[in-house]
């Protein structure tokens, strides 16, 4: 039960429609489309194109989205919304051009956007409206402003010199030369006539024509190799989701190339031992969350890529013969000094949104630019702020993600879905780049392990650990007697400098017909329903 004496948020109810955002106005479209009589899908991409507008420095039309949707009866799909290399940027190629790493603030890194692409596709499987229809508040918001949201403007604050580095950037999200502040009223005219041409184009709007052609020359002005060709070519994928039982609950997660899987290994490990004894905010807890992490994200490492280019694919690496062997390297009492790689072989800034509407179709969508601002590059004519997902690729010849022409790569963003006796459960993600499948595992294991609600489940401090040395970061409201019992486990530990990820749920509770949401006070949004 919430403590009402500190600072929190409340648990969301509501007996028909509900949607749970990152941001009050994406929150607000959604639940507006919901009623009037729009389904999930429309709702979800409402709410994700108006946050494409109003949180530019997570996601936007320049990114890339993945959704998962689940239908009453228990149907489960999956999208994939990732857009590939450009098809010159070959290892030999770039060699040719004297790149040695992938700039994040570079061309190289600037992966075909898929996210409006994917818009359209949901829309035309699942969704009862047009792309006109569902873009409506994020056309009125680019074109007649909205107020700059606090934590936005603390994401926004910190990105003076990226934004500064490139013409087209600091013309559309400068003010002066600075950066704006909390409660100032930002607009973006050529982002809104951009997403005017997509509503009543569609999405060929941004893959061809004037758009493409300002995409394509802006990156070509900084010696990038995109093409109309890589453009136009852009399609998503179906995808079959993957999913792994979690102490009697299906939890179903996108194949590669993103990394939900991983969010499956880390359960399967921790299943291996029984927490719900244990203090949810104790060092022993998170001791074992953390060395799970610690070994699934390096069997991520070394294995995970576009899955074209993949040896084993993700059910090798969730069968119970695999985790027993990961597992075994885990002790309670002590923090694992290596892990070395032939262990982990098989035998042979984001946004996240969820929605479920009144006939009970769940959608759990994530749609990102990656990093802050994604590359900093904007082109100037159509507004479209691109993003840096290339960053994620690899220079190492051989290795699976090696960046290649049409190759996409290696996928932070994660939407997750439960399944409970065959029918939606719970729809929820965790934002926060390679916190995701690490955030995964916190947020279920708090419900389930722990007895706690959605709200009090992403409440909860959280910990996570620098993916190149393994020092744990611990967020401000770990207990310090947390801090020093995994010191004594053998532990590095450091405050973390910014908060750990962000996350939305919404629970489905058949017994009392009502939908049960939370959403991050780490963001500015809200769960709301009707």
């Amino acid at each position: 039960m919430r403590d009402f004496h500190a600072p929190g948020r409340s648990t969301a109810y509501a007996p028909n429609a509900m949607a749970a955002t990152s941001h009050p106005l994406a929150s607000a479209a959604a639940l507006e489309v919901l009623q009037g009589g729009g389904n999930a899908v429309d709702a979800a991409v409402a709410a994700a194109a108006v946050l494409a507008v109003v949180e530019p420095q997570m996601t936007g039309i320049g990114g890339d989205c993945f959704a998962i949707v689940a239908k009453p009866d228990g149907t489960i799909s999956g999208i994939n919304g990732s857009g590939p290399a450009p098809k010159a940027a070959t290892p030999a190629r770039l060699a040719e051009l004297g790149v040695t790493a992938i700039d994040p603030h570079g061309p190289h890194a600037v992966t075909v956007p898929g996210a409006v692409r994917a818009w359209q596709d949901l829309l035309a499987s699942h969704g009862r409206r047009t792309l006109a229809d569902v873009l409506k508040r994020a056309i009125s918001y680019a074109r007649d402003g909205y107020a700059l949201a606090p934590r936005v403007a603390h994401d926004w604050a910190r990105n003076k010199e990226k934004l500064s580095a490139d013409a087209g950037a600091a013309a559309e999200y400068l003010v002066d030369g600075e950066v704006p502040k909390a409660g100032a009223v930002m607009r973006h005219a050529a982002l809104a006539r951009t997403l005017e041409k997509i509503a009543s184009e569609g999405a060929s709007a941004f893959y061809e024509g004037e758009v493409a052609r300002d995409i394509v020359d802006t990156l070509a002005a900084k010696g990038g190799l995109m093409t109309l060709d890589d453009l136009a070519g852009m399609t998503t994928l179906p995808m079959t989701p993957v999913s792994r039982n979690y102490r009697g609950l299906d939890v179903v997660e996108l194949p590669p190339n993103g990394q939900g899987f991983i969010a499956l290994v880390m359960l399967g490990l921790l299943e291996r031992f029984d927490l719900a004894p244990l203090n949810p905010i104790g060092a022993e807890r998170f001791h074992l969350e953390l060395e799970a992490g610690r070994i699934a994200y390096s069997v991520r490492d070394l294995f995970l890529a576009d899955p074209a280019h993949m040896d084993h694919g993700p059910d090798t690496f969730l069968a119970d013969s695999y985790l027993d062997k990961l597992a075994a390297r885990m002790s309670p009492t002590a923090r694992m000094t290596d892990i070395p790689p032939a262990l982990l072989g098989p035998s042979s800034d984001t946004v996240y949104l969820s929605v479920v509407d009144a006939d009970g179709m769940a959608v759990s969508l994530i749609n990102s630019v990656y990093k802050d601002f994604g590359s900093g590059i904007c082109a100037p004519k159509s507004g479209v702020l691109l993003q840096n997902r290339g960053a994620c690729f690899r220079l190492q010849p051989g290795h699976p993600n090696c960046i290649d022409g049409g190759k996409r790569p290696l996928h932070t963003i994660i939407p997750a879905m439960v399944m409970k006796e065959g029918r939606p459960f719970l729809s929820f993600g965790v934002m926060g780049g390679g916190y995701q499948p690490c955030g995964h595992a916190h947020v279920l294991t708090n419900m389930v392990d722990f007895g706690m609600d959605p709200q009090q489940a992403i409440d909860a401090p959280r910990m996570f650990f620098d993916e190149t040395t393994h020092v744990l970061q611990a967020e401000r409201w770990v207990p310090e007697g947390t801090v020093a019992g995994l010191r004594a486990l053998g532990h590095k530990v450091t405050p973390s400098n910014e908060p750990i990820g962000g996350a939305q749920a919404i629970l489905i509770d058949r017994a009392s017909g009502m939908l049960i949401g939370g959403s991050d006070p780490r963001k500015d949004g809200c769960a709301i329903g009707y």
